[in-house]
């Protein structure tokens, strides 16, 4: 009865030392991620304005946005077409590198770190130095085009091509995806490329039949942080075009923050981030659900 007594004290010492040391990290989501979440939802039902008069509207924002704010679709559109170039993109750059990091050179330490670099740049340094790569007139990318004997292009300038090049910007910070992937290949099983090897299968047979299956859970984990970055694109627009020309990187993190600080509507961008926020749980959700047909795990009942 002692034993069970002391047992019993024991675990309830645990359980209050566990509710103690989880307090901090609750009190402070419920104060800076809970709170204020809750307080925009609010906001979003008001046409509060900085400066101004706040009114009850209700759901007359949401309204607004879905029925005769064609900037909205268009910032909609805008970062749905970057998506769909710079997360493939960038996965591809990022798994290729991997792939080459992978294998036993000399000096495969330096070129690590060299490759890695990138990411080291803060974002607003890098959007200036793309700037002045991508320039039409002076800049590095057309200088070496016309070297070349090619034709140059207007880059950021022209609309049919900015959102292009910035997806091509956003691949040189690979460097993430490219250490994540890394990680990956390491944890391949070298038995299983030996299994290929003595049935007679070559490099593209390692690769389509070990490599490619086993790094799928990596590829996954890559896939869903990538397109939740490009849905919060925002530097590129701010620093290098400011949305233009002719609103072709209206992207919406953009769009969201010249509606709430250049125009001072603060209730209708504060539905315009809840809209955001449900694209993202909505876009994330059909990867989580097309995972069971291609992500491969070898533990438990595979896929």
């Amino acid at each position: 009865m002692a034993a069970t007594t002391a047992r019993g004290g024991l675990a309830r010492m645990e359980q209050r030392w566990g509710v103690a040391l989880a307090l901090p990290a609750i009190v402070g989501f419920l104060l800076f991620t809970a709170g204020p979440m809750l307080a925009s939802f609010v906001v979003s039902l008001t046409d509060w304005t900085i400066g101004g008069k706040t009114n009850w509207v209700g759901l007359d924002n949401y309204r607004v946005m879905f029925g005769d704010d064609d900037l909205f679709w268009k910032s909609l559109r805008v970062t749905l077409y970057y998506t769909l170039l710079a997360v493939p993109l960038g996965l591809a750059v990022g798994f290729v590198v991997a792939l080459l990091l992978n294998r036993d050179v000399r000096g495969r330490g330096v070129f690590r770190v060299l490759y890695y670099l990138p990411v080291l740049v803060p974002s607003v340094a890098s959007a200036v130095l793309w700037t002045w790569i991508y320039n039409p007139d002076f800049g590095l990318l057309n200088q070496l085009l016309r070297g070349a004997g090619l034709p140059t292009g207007q880059w950021i300038y022209d609309s049919s091509s900015a959102v292009p090049s910035l997806a091509i910007m956003s691949a040189w910070g690979f460097g993430n995806a490219a250490v994540i992937f890394l990680a990956g290949l390491q944890g391949v099983p070298r038995h299983l490329h030996e299994a290929i090897e003595v049935d007679g299968g070559g490099a593209w047979a390692r690769f389509r039949f070990v490599t490619l299956p086993m790094m799928t859970p990596t590829i996954f984990y890559n896939l869903v942080m990538s397109l939740i970055a490009t849905f919060q694109v925002f530097n590129e627009a701010y620093v290098m075009t400011s949305g233009g020309p002719d609103n072709a990187t209206l992207f919406y993190n953009f769009y969201l923050y010249r509606t709430a600080f250049t125009e001072g509507r603060l209730g209708y961008a504060s539905a315009l981030a809840w809209v955001l926020f449900l694209l993202v749980v909505v876009a994330t959700s059909l990867v989580f659900r097309s995972a069971r047909r291609w992500v491969y795990y070898e533990t438990g009942d595979g896929r």
